[in-house]
């Protein structure tokens, strides 16, 4: 997923503030699923939580890099996915990487507001994706 860097992510020492950079990878992990799953589903019945995240950053992003964030899963549970992202900025023609973080996701029902197994569907549509 492209990133488009705002004036308004930059912080006082000039680069993208680090919990912004969270933000970046809740939009390319939201672009995955949709397209990996689909929009078609409700959410409020079948949906996602995030149990935990862990972030290492590595490179400094500017207000005029070049980024993009990669969103894959790495492992399936019963009732949850770890889901890896990494952020990297074009230089010199080559990918530097800026950050990496891996999520915790736990299917929930929200209407129920209790934690679900993850759909057969979302399984094989992961698999095949």
């Amino acid at each position: 997923t492209p990133i488009q860097i705002r004036f308004v992510d930059i912080d006082k020492m000039g680069h993208v503030n680090n919990a912004t950079i969270l933000s970046y990878f809740e939009i390319a992990r939201t672009n995955f699923f949709d397209d990996i799953i689909g929009q078609q589903d409700n959410w409020f019945e079948r949906g996602l939580i995030i149990a935990h995240t862990d972030i290492d950053y590595f490179n400094p992003v500017y207000l005029r890099d070049d980024i993009k964030a990669y969103v894959r899963i790495a492992k399936t549970g019963t009732k949850s996915f770890d889901v890896e992202h990494l952020l990297v900025k074009t230089a010199n023609k080559e990918e530097v990487i800026c950050a990496i973080a891996t999520t915790v996701l736990v299917c929930m029902n929200y209407t129920k507001k209790q934690t679900i197994a993850i759909a057969a569907e979302w399984k094989e549509k992961l698999k095949n994706g």
